[in-house]
């Protein structure tokens, strides 16, 4: 184990938070908040840990895979740490552990919130609460690898540890050109919709608000209304079309800069993800249909919902929890399957429930034909044993993670659909979920113990679940691997 190499990583990345944290400072500033001043002081402890431990490079600066999952889930949680002191600081939210969940919900972009009252906050700390989506969304490695000069022989193990989905491919041969690239296509995407909404009669700060929460897919608004705020089928509109697009795996937006459309035209998981968002708001629009002035109104609020769900995004136009039972169904296992492999989306991604389906023919297929060879392939190609075994794996564990963290909730008594619906939303990093937690609910009334399970949840489920759970592997830290 390359502790030192460690040291100096995370050293560097807090480095980055110092700066970042200057920013909501300046919002504040604009805004002639006093609550500003209340980001220096993180910033300046996250400066101090910089200049000691992210200043000279060690001698030895190899890492492999069991470091840059260890790397990856200690600085989630340390930029999570930091990151939260603006808020308890200031009385934003004065309760620190409740000021730590709001910022973990941020920077894994679940968008669960324990605010009753979010107009109350100052600008600069809305600024900085929305603005940790846009930095979780590609995730923060990615960010760092993007802004300084990590070591670049070994920034891959990075990127595999925080780069969401059963398959890591790098764009180009160099890791940190390809960090580059996806954040180029990020932050480009970004200021599309922010120009949009800017037409569409938002301010800028509102613009930014919510584009930044959309480009992660983690939810956060300004407003206690999220979206529905705006009563605005043209708001409604945009932010549906750029939930779906960030929910796609950014790969295949490098292929079509490359005007390469094969890959593009050829991919099933494309394919399976746009037909479960358009099967479920047709199957909602028709279950719902009768709440509504017209089917094109149904279909409006269906669309938005299913596009907000599936992307993990979180945001809302409307209460679901008073739809019919049947459209609260589909929108719970959309919660499940989430978004596309390598997108800012959560859940447990379109690619690996193709692969279990998959899985699952072939062996019905054994079953009748012991003899026959069954290989399972994605978009034309032969899937890996290893990708397989961790898929597997990762179901286990997911399953695992799921009874464990529902059987500590409930320990606070409340209804199921509560319980269970609160683990299922921030393990897949949605942020509503159903009856308490719903869109017009908040994770307030969960006890200190829940909301630490929320935490673990909503950094396993971001991380997915390797990288976090390796952290706390006592045998990880002296096996050479």
């Amino acid at each position: 184990m390359n502790t030192k190499m460690i040291r100096y990583i995370l050293g560097k990345m807090l480095g980055v938070e110092a700066v970042l944290l200057l920013l909501p400072a300046l919002v504040s500033l604009i805004y002639r908040e006093f609550s500003g001043v209340f980001f220096l002081v993180p910033a300046g402890i996250a400066g101090v840990i910089f200049l000691l431990m992210g200043m000279k490079k060690p001698e030895n600066r190899n890492i492999y895979g069991k470091e840059g999952m260890i790397i990856v889930a200690s600085a989630w949680i340390l930029w999570s740490v930091f990151g939260a002191l603006p808020f308890s600081l200031s009385g934003s939210i004065p309760n620190y552990l409740d000021a730590f969940f709001e910022t973990v919900s941020g920077f894994t972009t679940t968008g669960s919130t324990i605010l009753e009252d979010i107009e109350a906050l100052p600008q600069g700390m809305l600024f900085w609460r929305s603005f940790t989506h846009w930095i979780g969304g590609m995730g923060v490695l990615v960010f760092v690898l993007v802004l300084t000069t990590l070591d670049k022989k070994n920034t891959m193990y990075l990127m595999r540890a925080e780069v969401p989905g059963p398959e890591k491919d790098k764009l180009v041969p160099k890791t940190m050109s390809t960090a580059r690239i996806l954040y180029g296509m990020y932050f480009g995407m970004t200021a599309i919709e922010v120009i949009l909404l800017l037409l569409g009669g938002l301010n800028l700060f509102d613009s930014l608000i919510f584009s930044f929460g959309t480009a992660g897919t983690g939810g956060f608004a300004n407003y206690s209304a999220s979206v529905g705020y705006y009563n605005s089928a043209y708001i409604d509109g945009v932010i549906t079309i750029f939930m779906i697009l960030f929910g796609v795996n950014f790969n295949l937006y490098f292929f079509l800069l490359m005007r390469d459309w094969k890959p593009v035209w050829k991919n099933e998981e494309l394919k399976t993800y746009l037909l479960l968002i358009l099967s479920a708001s047709l199957l909602i629009t028709l279950n719902m249909n009768h709440l509504y002035a017209n089917p094109l109104k149904a279909f409006r609020y269906a669309v938005f919902q299913v596009a907000s769900i599936i992307t993990t995004t979180g945001y809302a136009t409307a209460d679901y929890t008073h739809w019919p039972m049947f459209s609260q169904c589909v929108l719970l296992l959309l919660m499940i399957i989430g978004a596309s492999a390598s997108s800012t989306g959560g859940g447990m991604k379109v690619a690996r429930f193709m692969m279990m389906a998959k899985c699952v023919r072939r062996g019905i297929t054994q079953m009748i034909h012991p003899k026959a060879v069954s290989i399972i392939r994605m978009n034309g190609k032969k899937v890996d044993t290893d990708v397989l075994t961790n898929l597997y794996i990762y179901l286990m564990a997911y399953i695992g993670i799921v009874a464990g963290s529902v059987l500590l909730v409930s320990i606070d008594n409340m209804d199921f659909g509560t319980t269970f619906s609160s683990v299922l939303t921030t393990l897949n990093n949605i942020g509503p979920g159903i009856e308490a937690v719903g869109p017009n609910g908040n994770f307030a009334h969960f006890s200190p113990l829940s909301k630490l399970v929320f935490c673990f949840d909503m950094l396993a489920g971001r991380l997915e679940i390797f990288p976090f759970l390796m952290l706390f592997t006592a045998s990880a830290w002296n096996r050479k691997f």
